[in-house]
């Protein structure tokens, strides 16, 4: 059976992006090829995002920021903006059978005590994870515990 691959694009693949590819790894399984990537590269993959996921069970820390560049010319499956300006910087991507867009909040711009910025990704990482179980239950994928 062929995999689909997806590719998640945010801003700057520090959060969001990661957090969605993360959370497809773990209730795809092994039905998906999953990337991310950003529009301009923060270079680092967000602590923030590394412990809200890790509290789900999730390890994102081995994953590195990459620069959408490096994913042009490859077939996708999915090609799936999480954020505005991704999907501004990037309107069309050539080789995506399907592009669709997924607006969600950016973690990393939010403001407050830590507790205030951990709840902001928490609840990011959660809306993630409830758009992915809709977008599984579209492609009739079983989806993982």
């Amino acid at each position: 059976m062929n995999k689909q691959r997806v590719l998640f694009l945010c801003t700057g693949n520090s959060c969001r992006s990661h957090m969605a590819e993360g959370w497809l790894r773990k209730l795809g399984g092994d039905d998906f090829e999953v990337f991310s990537a950003g529009s301009k590269p923060a270079g680092y993959v967000h602590p923030l995002a590394i412990e809200a996921m890790r509290e789900v069970g999730i390890d994102i820390s081995r994953q590195h920021s990459k620069s959408l560049e490096e994913f042009v010319g490859q077939p996708f499956d999915y090609v799936i903006t999480v954020c505005d300006n991704a999907r501004d910087a990037c309107p069309s991507f050539p080789g995506a059978a399907h592009q669709l867009h997924w607006g969600f909040d950016d973690p990393a711009h939010a403001s407050g005590t830590d507790d205030e910025k951990r709840r902001v990704f928490r609840r990011v990482r959660d809306e993630i994870q409830n758009r992915l179980r809709l977008f599984l239950v579209a492609c009739n994928k079983p989806q993982e515990k």
